[in-house]
């Protein structure tokens, strides 16, 4: 299991359209994907999940990944946050 603190910096935050295209990424590995903002914890694979964290512009979360591609997905996942959700 590998964790990492990122800062997202899309204008929106996470909300729809962004939380889709982090599934959509997310998806593409067969690592757990996990996303954690504060205490709560919500599936990266999870539309509903995601949007439940109520992420905002500037907030830190952790990406948390576990399974056999994990360092590839969290390495991937990072830029991908810090580019702003837009590969």
């Amino acid at each position: 299991m590998i964790a990492k603190e990122v800062t997202i910096s899309s204008k929106t935050g996470l909300e729809s359209k962004m939380a889709a295209r982090l599934i959509q990424k997310a998806s593409s590995y067969e690592a757990n994907i996990w996303i954690q903002k504060g205490e709560r914890k919500a599936n990266a694979k999870s539309l509903l999940g995601l949007l439940s964290l109520g992420i905002s512009p500037g907030d830190k979360i952790t990406i948390i990944t576990d399974g056999r591609d994990e360092a590839i997905a969290i390495k991937e996942l990072e830029v991908f946050a810090n580019n702003g959700m837009i590969e």
